[in-house]
């Protein structure tokens, strides 16, 4: 799978946090707990290793070994923190990533090219689909989102999605 050697970005460094270099952090994942999981992270050019994280206002504050006050902190702001695809602990039958579905071309059960897998979202019941479909000449691509549900994605795999007709309208 050409997504395996992708790196996946866990959270960004928001900015500083107090005056000792802990870091504020936007999360992509599934919250602070998640992050205990890797003790380095790729940010940018160099490697911070994880000391410390606790969950905080819409995010989390982390310590970094290589961070050790608020100019360094705030030096980063902006920064992704990433780690390599092949990290990311196993997935049972069934369950995916959502890094590993976004580029993903789109066809229906009828055989139509949809489109690609340009973002996965949540908003509580369940994970959906946003498909771009190709643009026509002279204008903007068109998108359409799909519940990722057995009924509307019956199959789907590292080759790509197939999505039932009745929900590529």
């Amino acid at each position: 799978m050409a997504h395996r050697d992708r790196p996946v970005t866990l959270a960004a460094i928001a900015g500083a946090h107090g005056v000792r270099g802990e870091v504020r952090l936007k999360l992509f994942g599934e919250g602070a707990d998640a992050l205990r999981a890797f003790s380095t992270f790729d940010a940018g050019e160099r490697k911070l290793t994880l000391e410390a994280v606790r969950p905080a206002n819409q995010g989390a504050v982390a310590r970094f070994g290589e961070i050790t006050d608020r100019a360094a902190a705030e030096a980063l702001r902006g920064t992704l923190l990433t780690v390599p695809r092949s990290a990311l602990p196993p997935l049972g039958p069934g369950e995916y990533y959502h890094h590993d579905l976004i580029g993903l071309a789109c066809t229906s059960t009828e055989g139509e090219a949809l489109g690609i897998v340009v973002g996965v979202e949540n908003f509580g019941a369940g994970d959906i689909l946003e498909v771009e479909r190709p643009a026509e000449p002279g204008k903007k691509p068109k998108r359409f989102m799909v519940p990722m549900t057995p009924q509307a994605v019956p199959e789907w795999s590292d080759a790509g999605i197939i999505v039932a007709a009745a929900f590529a309208e």
